[in-house]
């Protein structure tokens, strides 16, 4: 679907009226639940040189944008935006850009008591009228509009004045949080004085223990704790404030000043009970803080399980044993590199940047004194699901550690020092994970067969990686060793 920033784009407007339209198009289902109608907004095409349906290169008008009532139904079932209309078909558009004032249309008979009603209304950008938003609804003669509605309409009629004068939308609303008309009006007159509560709003209200908010009443006298009015007024900016009252009751308060040509004039509250939201929010943070520690405590058992290996290393007197408790000893901490990551972070994904920089790391820990090896990786994983990545750790562990074990050591056994270089390059793509292993050591003997390996550590690493992560492996020798692995990180390996 074409966005407004594209559709605007291709007739020309300048990208801060763009930006402005755009944050108007954010704040304005606040407008047509106010007006129980449709809302849509057109700018003019006479600066580009898009084609009208005919094929002509006429100015005409387009439709960028549309809202829909959540408390009436729409005029428009179908989306409108993309649509051109030849201005000779929308006089009332014109009128309302040429003259900068709102223009009223009332259009053929629909049925036997309703006409359909617009209203173009000019949207202002730092003086100059850059697109027209025009409400549209059914007006039916023998239908008498309730108090509810025709306060809301009210409302919407001085939104739409300061739309008129450049003053909506607001620099800083962001109504991402904000509460919607259906959850809670109430209406402030310039002496900060109560004029209208909907059912919904005292509904919340009363949530907060204020039962009664009688029309006349200052609205700081309801003491319910809340300071968005006075800020709102003090700043002419929308203000978003909870309240909480008692562990399970937050209630969501959002004071929109309404301005009469720059002057404050009164204010429009949302209410909205939050509180089964912020008792959810307060469960996954539960439950996220209990993942983690379940996360630290495997991680500090392994690492208590490497410290027991290798205290019991340091105890035999055999080369063998002691070889064998080290590399189960690495083993071990590898995987606890990964557990150690999700214990610091939220969810189940895992920065596999940081697994690899960790398991580098431990390969130089490891690395006898007289062994230069230089490690280099290039490329990145990405975040990985932990089920992934920990067997992915231990592979690539042992594949490094191979290499310093056996890619260097038969070379001239009378050096003291000896030099060498592992490369390690991560490419991923939606699909698949492929993680290559190069070392400049003497490779793999000429009688090598993967299928029939009598090294633990390339059986652990050919286990990991095609039976659980259900991915391949090949092994060559050129200039070294070589090892490439790929997986599929598409979907979650349980």
């Amino acid at each position: 679907m074409t966005t407004l920033a594209e559709l605007v784009r291709e007739v020309g407007v300048a990208p801060d009226e763009a930006a402005h339209l755009q944050k108007l198009t954010a704040s304005w289902g606040l407008l047509a639940d106010l007006c129980f109608s449709d809302l849509i907004l057109y700018v003019s095409t006479s600066t580009s040189d898009r084609l009208d349906p005919a094929g002509a290169n006429v100015p005409s008008y387009l439709v960028v944008a549309q809202a829909r009532p959540a408390t009436s139904r729409t005029l428009y079932p179908r989306d409108l935006v993309g649509t051109v209309v030849p201005i000779s078909a929308a006089p009332g558009i014109t009128q309302c850009l040429n003259s900068g004032h709102i223009a009223f249309k009332e259009s053929r008979l629909m049925h036997a008591e309703e006409h359909r009603v617009s209203f173009c209304i000019p949207v202002r950008y730092k003086g100059r009228v850059i697109a027209a938003m025009v409400r549209e609804y059914e007006l039916n003669s023998k239908r008498v509009r309730g108090e509810l509605e025709r306060v809301y309409v009210s409302l919407f009629e001085r939104f739409a004045e300061m739309i008129t004068h450049g003053e909506f939308p607001f620099e800083t609303d962001d109504p991402a949080e904000a509460p919607r008309v259906g959850d809670g009006v109430l209406v402030i007159d310039s002496n900060d004085c109560i004029t209208f509560t909907s059912p919904n709003g005292a509904s919340a209200l009363h949530r907060l223990g204020r039962h009664v908010a009688r029309v006349g009443e200052c609205f700081e006298d309801l003491g319910i704790g809340t300071n968005a009015l006075s800020r709102a007024k003090s700043i002419l900016e929308p203000i978003v404030e909870e309240v909480e009252r008692r562990p399970d009751t937050t209630v969501m308060f959002q004071a929109i000043p309404l301005l009469d040509k720059g002057e404050y004039s009164g204010a429009l509250i949302l209410v909205r009970d939050v509180s089964e939201l912020r008792r959810r929010d307060r469960l996954l943070l539960s439950k996220d803080a209990t993942i983690r520690e379940v996360h630290h405590r495997v991680k500090n058992n392994l690492q208590t399980i490497s410290s027991l290996l290798r205290l019991q290393a340091r105890r035999l007197d055999s080369d063998v044993g002691r070889e064998a408790l080290g590399e189960a000893e690495r083993r071990i901490r590898s995987m606890a590199l990964v557990h150690e990551i999700l214990s610091r972070d939220v969810g189940d994904q895992v920065d596999f940047q940081e697994v690899v920089a960790a398991i580098v790391q431990l390969a130089h820990e490891s690395t006898p004194p007289n062994l230069h090896i230089e490690i280099t990786v290039k490329g990145s994983a990405g975040e990985l699901q932990a089920a992934v990545a920990t067997p992915l750790a231990l592979a690539l562990t042992e594949l490094i550690q191979n290499s310093i074990e056996h890619a260097f050591s038969s070379r001239d056994e009378l050096q003291e020092d000896r030099y060498g270089s592992i490369d390690v390059s991560l490419n991923r793509t939606p699909n698949d994970l492929t993680i290559d292993v190069r070392d400049s050591g003497v490779g793999f003997s000429s009688n090598f067969d993967p299928s029939d390996l009598s090294s633990l550590g390339l059986s652990i690493v050919q286990s990991l990686i095609t039976s659980q992560l259900e991915g391949e492996i090949s092994f060559n020798s050129y200039n070294g060793a070589h090892v490439e692995i790929r997986v599929p990180v598409t979907s979650r390996i349980d």
